[in-house]
Order: structure tokens, then sequence, then C-alpha cells
């Protein structure tokens, strides 16, 4: 894997400009309230495992649309006072997975919620997923995700999967072992740029852990990597040249970059310079214009796996010492 981006001190400045709609804002407005019509009703049901430590919950709440929308939650056993929660998002194909596979944030004092991505994780062996996407997309799309409903920005996948996000905040901060200020929201990948925009759209996150995000800055993208899942794109527009104005008016709606612009609260970020799945320019794009607190680690050698497990002991030091 080599290095095939800008170099890094040209990443550090990297600032592109920002291709966003005037009614950016209007439009999740919108879409939040709408969304907020249906009754959360979110479910935390006990969930049989001979944890000694931890109790899971088995979690589903209602999305945008009112679809039941499927989670994990972990709270550390026996710990006093409401806990700061951690939101985890899921990686583009995964479902939620195995309660075992959340314990880092249980052992380190914090509840964590895992929300499952409708649609996601049905041919995932490893992250097995329960949640479908019941909204019936008009028109065509390439095999994936990406392009579902890409003609109208109402319709398309990505405004539900963010608004799913977004009630997944509200029932985490609604339970009663919840700190509902010291709710943060993380992922990688895909759950990177879920959480970059869920950090946004909710007035209550406390802070939030990117790494590597996908799902921004798509033009740039799409001209630099030829790796899945951008890729979807392309093909898409190869077959539908006509369509191309259409197709990034409705990403704009959902571009990182254009979340980013709107970040307030501390973010920790990652990035891989070697990474062809979510290029590091896309990700210092958004980064540089995040305006809360930031820093980023860099992983000069690494791929999409970006920090891994290095990473995950990065953002537990954070933690402890932004609630410390």
């Amino acid at each position: 894997m080599p290095l095939f981006d800008l170099p890094l001190e040209q990443l550090r400045s990297y600032l592109p400009e920002r291709d966003e709609p005037d009614d950016f804002d209007s439009f999740w407005t919108r879409t939040l309230a709408e969304a907020r019509e249906f009754a959360l009703d979110a479910e935390f049901t006990p969930y049989p495992l001979p944890f000694a430590h931890v109790d899971v919950f088995d979690v589903s709440f209602a999305g945008w649309g009112g679809h039941r929308i499927n989670g994990w939650f972990l709270l550390p056993r026996g710990a006093e006072g409401p806990l700061p929660c951690v939101m985890h998002y899921i990686g583009y194909g995964g479902g939620r997975g195995f309660p075992h596979d959340h314990l880092t944030w249980p052992a380190a004092g914090y509840a964590v919620f895992v929300m499952e991505t409708r649609g996601h994780g049905g041919a995932n062996i490893n992250a097995p997923g329960s949640t479908g996407d019941p909204h019936g997309a008009a028109g065509p799309q390439a095999p994936g995700m990406m392009t579902r409903g890409i003609m109208d920005p109402d319709d398309y996948y990505y405004r539900r999967v963010f608004t799913d996000a977004v009630r997944a905040v509200e029932a985490a901060a609604a339970h009663p072992a919840v700190d509902a200020d010291r709710i943060v929201v993380s992922g990688a990948s895909q759950g990177g740029g879920i959480a970059q925009a869920a950090a946004v759209l909710h007035p209550s996150v406390a802070a939030a852990l990117i790494d590597v995000p996908f799902l921004t800055h798509f033009r740039r993208a799409v001209e630099i990597t030829d790796r899945d899942p951008y890729q979807e794109l392309v093909r898409f527009l190869a077959t539908r040249r006509e369509t191309a104005d259409q197709v990034f008016r409705t990403l704009s709606y959902v571009d990182g970059v254009n979340f980013a612009a709107r970040g307030r609260v501390p973010a920790l970020y990652s990035v891989a310079l070697m990474d062809f799945i979510c290029p590091p320019s896309t990700v210092f794009a958004a980064y540089n214009h995040w305006q809360g607190p930031k820093e980023i680690t860099v992983y000069p050698w690494n791929g999409h796996e970006g920090g891994s497990g290095y990473q995950r002991e990065e953002q537990i030091r954070y933690l402890a010492k932004l609630f410390s």
C-alpha cells in the first residue's frame, strides 16, 4: 500500500471549499421534526449472558419513519450514579454483532449504546445484523446502499441513517443509568461518518470520537480512490451520466465536511495515510473544517484499519481526561 494522497504537511492545511446547499440546516431541522412525530418508544430488554461484571440489554427504538432500530446497551454492573455513555455506530456492511464485541467501554466505566445501521449486517458472519430498511427508495440503484434513493435528498438512504443516529442518542439520554450531559458519539469508517453527523445534529452530545470517517468529501473521494463503497457511486454515474449534478446535490446534504463545519464539541479524529477506502485528504478536509477543540492521530503506515486497538487506547485516555 503506497502513499497515494497529498503529503502530510499539505494534508494538515487542506481546507477545500464546501459544496453546501442553501437549505442544509432547514433540511435537517425538518427531517428531525418529522422523525419526532413518532414516539421514541425505546425498549431495553435484559439479555441473558453470564457476565460477572456487565449487564446487557437488547435495545430497540423508533428511528426515521417510526421504523424499529435495534442495538445493544451495556452497563458496568454496580456502577454508582448516572454514567457517561459512548454511542457506537457501525462500519459499512456490519450489524451490531454480539454483546461480547462491545466490552471495552463498560470495562472503562462507561455505558455503551450500539446502534445497528438499517439494512446492514445481512451477510457479515462476524457482525450479523437484525434491522431492515423498510422504506422503499424510488428509482434504480447500484448494488449496495450508497445510491439507494440518491435522486432525491428526502429519499436518500443516509438521511434515514443519520436520523436513526440522533434518535439513538435520545434513547440513551432517556435511560436512568446515563448522564445525558456526558454522551459521546463514536465510530469508524461509516460509523465515523455517522458520528460526525450525530455530533452536530444532537445538541446534547458532549464529544466525538471519529475514526477514518466515510461519507466525507464525496467529490474528491470518487476521483482518487477505486475502492468500494465510494465506487458504488462511480458505477451508478457510469451508466447515468446525466444525473451527476443531482447525485452530488443529494450527497451535499450528508457530506461530513458540511457537518464538520458546524462541529463545536471536542473531537478526537484518526486518519491512516495508506487508506485507499477513506483517503486521508477526505478525512483532513473534515478535520480541518471542525470548529471545536480537536485532535487527530495520524497512522502513517496503515490502511483502512487505521489505529485499531492503538486508537482505542487513545480514546480511553482522551475521555478519561475530558471527564476528569
